[in-house]
């Protein structure tokens, strides 16, 4: 069955996506909207990572990205079932042994709800602020990944050594409600398909069109296949605007909006091209009509995805 989960309104307000009921929306709003995805059968709930934005970039992007551990971590205690998605965190600002404190405590404190997804990232003043690598942030968040996944292992005092981090004899407790958390990697460069075959349980396109997918996603199951790793990977994709039923505004040319069934034909095509999971995004004027949307989409559309 193909599963869907969604980005999180009002946590990031870049005015690609944003609508302008986020702009004065807080944590109340935030809480309603990720309840609803819990209680409507949503996968996950997802939240973004930015440290800081250059005010080159503040117009577009704006400036509110609220930190994804303390996020998630503040809806966890208020959802029992929906997993916390980081999508995605750019792992390669942080030391993997700090990254790892906080998702090992997010999935314990969660009771194992973590998907960590983990991206090279694109702001060149936000790594230089921090004294990161922007440069060689491929090859960083690659190295990053391998030792994430032993800090976030089974054992209370990891062990990793490579070319840039190296860690043994320190031990990190709590350990992860989970046997193993599963790493997804954001990204639809080329380096970024291969990275996502090769080291992902999972891989979340950014924004591949319906006529890339298909291509995208055989490259990423054919470089697994030559790479001789036979376990699954979970497929993503990030559908166009949604609205459930016949809009009495302008919901824009991209969006696709219609009766419920003409929404469930159109999305089956995901399935189709082998995509397991889709990030959905709808469109709102409200925080109640979000609400409205989600449960409307849960209720009447999803059922009928895999039909």
């Amino acid at each position: 069955m193909v599963a869907y989960g969604m980005q999180l309104p009002v946590q990031s307000q870049s005015t690609i996506y944003a609508e302008p009921w986020e702009a004065a929306a807080g944590p109340g709003d935030l809480l309603e909207v990720a309840r609803t995805a819990d209680r409507s059968g949503f996968a996950y709930v997802a939240v973004c990572d930015h440290v800081a934005i250059p005010r080159r970039l503040a117009a577009a992007m704006s400036t509110v990205w609220y930190d994804p551990v303390a996020t998630l971590s503040f809806l966890a205690a208020a959802t029992e079932r929906v997993r916390l998605l980081s999508h995605v965190a750019v792992v390669g600002l942080r030391h993997p042994l700090v990254t790892a404190k906080q998702y090992a405590t997010l999935d314990h404190l969660s009771d194992g709800r973590l998907i960590l997804g983990v991206g090279a990232g694109h702001v060149q003043e936000e790594f230089e602020a921090l004294g990161a690598d922007f440069g060689r942030r491929g090859a960083v968040l690659d190295e990053t990944i391998d030792a994430l996944r032993a800090a976030l292992g089974p054992e209370e005092f990891p062990h990793f050594t490579g070319e840039r981090f190296a860690f043994s004899g320190l031990g990190q407790r709590p350990r992860p409600a989970q046997a193993e958390v599963p790493v997804w990697i954001g990204g639809s460069s080329p380096a970024a398909v291969r990275r996502a075959a090769l080291k992902g349980d999972g891989w979340l396109p950014q924004g591949d069109p319906r006529d890339r997918l298909p291509a995208q996603i055989g490259k990423v199951r054919q470089q697994r296949q030559d790479a001789g790793i036979t376990a699954p990977i979970e497929i993503g994709a990030i559908t166009e605007p949604l609205y459930v039923g016949d809009a009495a505004w302008d919901v824009g040319r991209r969006t696709l909006t219609g009766k419920p069934d003409v929404l469930a034909e159109s999305l089956r095509a995901y399935g189709a091209m082998g995509v397991d999971q889709m990030q959905v995004r709808f469109r709102s004027r409200s925080r109640s009509e979000l609400t409205d949307q989600m449960a409307a989409f849960a209720a009447d559309v999803a059922p009928h995805l895999d039909t």
